[in-house]
């Protein structure tokens, strides 16, 4: 969308536009979604996510100050509310590597093809709920361990220790999958 009908959006969300509301929600929703369920332990759960974040981004709209992009605005505010339901849902981050997880299947036909980036978020997305919210919030977001710490009401050991976790798990996962394919 050109950015010239996206400020007008914005300027109509500023004074509570409901139409310009609904084209803004059409313009973004199908992006946050997908960063809604990568912290999500369902689609059901991203929805909600999603619908949370998006009633924060109206009535907080007059907070963005137009400093960096509007999308990035809202996919912050996504994140936190993820954040926000997994601390109120008071999420384990003590996940042990030996619990029994769900297997990833692939659909590759060849050992010589490579995991797509797609099969690859869907691997994220079957890490412990404890794993994949550091790991996104450290490798996909970019946070460091001392912010996703604080944010998540953990020490920053802990922090490290689940991106450790996270990243073994999908390491063996990985390697199950190339042993298939093999």
């Amino acid at each position: 969308m050109e950015n010239v009908n996206l400020d007008i959006i914005w300027n109509g969300c500023l004074v509570g536009d409901r139409k310009a509301q609904f084209e803004l929600y059409q313009q973004f929703s199908a992006k946050m979604f997908g960063v809604c369920l990568r912290y999500a332990q369902s689609s059901d759960e991203a929805e909600d996510i999603l619908q949370t974040g998006f009633i924060k981004v109206f009535s907080k709209c007059k907070l963005y100050d137009s400093k960096g992009s509007l999308e990035g605005w809202i996919r912050r505010i996504m994140v936190n509310t993820a954040i926000e339901a997994h601390r109120r849902n008071k999420v384990a981050f003590l996940e042990s590597l030996n619990e029994q997880h769900h297997f990833i299947e692939t659909n590759s036909g060849s050992s010589d093809e490579n995991i797509h980036y797609q099969d690859l978020l869907r691997l994220v997305t079957t890490l412990p709920i404890g794993y994949r919210t550091v790991f996104n919030m450290y490798a996909i977001e970019g946070y460091s361990h001392k912010e996703i710490a604080a944010m998540l009401d953990i020490s920053e050991g802990n922090s490290k220790s689940q991106l450790s976790r996270a990243r073994q798990w999908l390491k063996d996962k990985l390697v199950q999958i190339e042993n298939l394919t093999s």
